[in-house]
């Protein structure tokens, strides 16, 4: 059987120092300041958008309630409002900066719909193009993305930015 190899070198950085994470990845994001080492794009009264660090696509958001919650029904009108809202942008702003066909956006409530992470519920905002499935993505379920996190993190927190 013939065996293709991917070489990703930088890699071995996060595999040499990686710890498993301990707790809610979003609530640690949340108390951390450094946004761009944490991947935030951009924190509302309520709500942050922060980008997946296992993205499906360049752009991969998420918007997530500052809260702890598992489902909508246990956030109050006023964290729901701002969490569409901040949808909405998160799609306006992924429109400005990568021009994409579509979207993808989504709510999975409970591990059996698919949450990585069900106690904190997240909006996943993703940017679609015509044929970016790719035969990497559907032959050796691995994807490519074009630019690192920390430049997407960067593009993404700019265009939000300009959106006042």
């Amino acid at each position: 059987m013939k065996r293709n190899i991917l070489w990703s070198p930088w890699r071995m950085k996060y595999i040499e120092q990686h710890t498993p994470t301990k707790g809610c990845i979003f609530c640690k994001a949340i108390e951390e300041t450094d946004d761009l080492e944490n991947l935030v794009v951009f924190r509302g009264q309520y709500v942050f958008a922060i980008l997946n660090r296992y993205p499906y696509t360049s752009g991969h958001l998420m918007v997530v309630p500052y809260m702890h919650q598992p489902s909508l029904s246990t956030l109050n009108s006023q964290v729901r409002a701002e969490l569409m809202e901040v949808a909405v942008q998160a799609e306006q702003v992924l429109g400005a900066v990568y021009h994409p066909d579509g979207f993808n956006v989504g709510i999975n409530i409970g591990s059996a719909a698919g949450a990585g992470v069900a106690s904190h519920l997240h909006i996943h905002v993703v940017p679609r193009w015509v044929g970016d499935s790719n035969f990497m993505t559907t032959v050796a379920e691995t994807r490519v993305l074009p630019e690192e996190l920390g430049d997407t993190c960067k593009r993404l927190a700019q265009a939000w930015r300009a959106l006042d």
